[in-house]
């Protein structure tokens, strides 16, 4: 959560003039991979749906939180890599001269401090899982980015983002450990392959994120809901797409179509540029298998919501895939 997936998108930028340049808020929403953000909600939407709980007031403090971290990580990531950037990627914010590496790492530390506050309005579970993700998110980007460890570093974070939504929403985590575990493994195969998507690689490498997604898509469609299955759930509010009860191992109707439909959707967004790096892991392929791999975060996000029994939610989050794509015509999210 908060990486940056290093792909080369273009040529060199010049460097800004003195006077106030109209470029400067585009300079920003590339430092900042701002359609990226579109990935982030369905991580704190799906621990709440684990929980059977209804989404409120909490959940959207930590959804904010989530997205402040998130945004703090891109910020700090570009800050550590600047001199790697001006060797590799002189068009990049940093680089180019179109943001000082000082107003960078200014608003790495403030979305931080932001993300954890909102966490502590949402209560003291929430903090308690937003404080070890901003660990993580710095010790990722300072740290543990080019050690053997950095995938699981990513794969972490991007569980506890999950948590986070459970713990504001039902004041626990426990039942959103396999959906946040589910997610983890996603973002570890993604991780992986991203390490060298500069440089080519392994065709082992998308080959095993290819067979990882493979065993996701059968555990998700195929897997009793949490949430619903639970007893306690049963006395819950059905609102929300959280009905109490009703999902059963094996059951079929509305719920089980849109699970598996959700899981197709993550397969189909994953299968072919994953393939394609497997039969030529060249920099291009390897970056668009990258790229195909956060674009396939959101419909696994949903789909989680709806293995849980959260219907509606699950639509929600799914509605997110075809805007962020929109914006990332604009703006890369690698």
């Amino acid at each position: 959560m908060g990486a940056r997936t290093d792909t080369a998108s273009g040529t060199s930028h010049p460097a800004p003039s003195p006077s106030p340049s109209p470029s400067r808020p585009r300079a920003w929403a590339e430092l900042l991979r701002l359609p990226a953000l579109f990935t982030v909600p369905g991580d704190a939407l799906a621990g709440a749906a684990a929980t059977g709980v209804r989404p409120g007031p909490r959940t959207l403090l930590a959804i904010g939180s989530s997205l402040c971290l998130y945004e703090a990580g891109m910020a700090l990531n570009d800050w550590a890599d600047r001199a790697e950037d001006a060797r590799d990627r002189p068009h990049r914010p940093l680089p180019s001269g179109r943001v000082r590496p000082a107003a960078a790492l200014a608003a790495a530390c403030a979305l931080t401090g932001a993300g954890l506050a909102l966490a502590a309005r949402a209560g003291r579970p929430a903090l308690a899982v937003a404080a070890p993700l901003a660990t993580t998110v710095w010790a990722y980007d300072l740290v543990l980015k080019r050690t053997p460890a950095g995938p699981a570093a990513m794969a972490a974070a991007r569980g506890l983002d999950l948590l986070l939504g459970a713990a504001a929403t039902g004041g626990g985590t426990r039942s959103a450990l396999p959906s946040a575990a589910l997610l983890g493994t996603h973002t570890l195969a993604v991780t992986t392959v991203s390490r060298r998507e500069t440089q080519g690689g392994s065709p082992l490498v998308p080959l095993a994120a290819l067979t990882t997604s493979a065993v996701l898509t059968r555990l998700i469609t195929s897997s009793r809901p949490t949430a619903s299955s639970r007893p306690a759930a049963s006395s819950r509010p059905a609102a929300s797409g959280q009905p109490g009860g009703t999902g059963q191992p094996g059951a079929t109707g509305p719920a089980a179509v849109l699970r598996t439909a959700l899981g197709a959707a993550y397969a189909a967004t994953v299968a072919r540029p994953y393939l394609h790096a497997t039969l030529n892991p060249s920099p291009p392929l390897t970056q668009r298998a990258v790229g195909g791999g956060i674009r396939a975060t959101i419909p696994l996000q949903a789909a989680l919501a709806a293995r849980s029994g959260a219907r509606v939610t699950a639509l929600v989050v799914a509605a997110l895939a075809p805007i962020g794509r929109k914006y990332a015509r604009k703006v890369s999210v690698t």
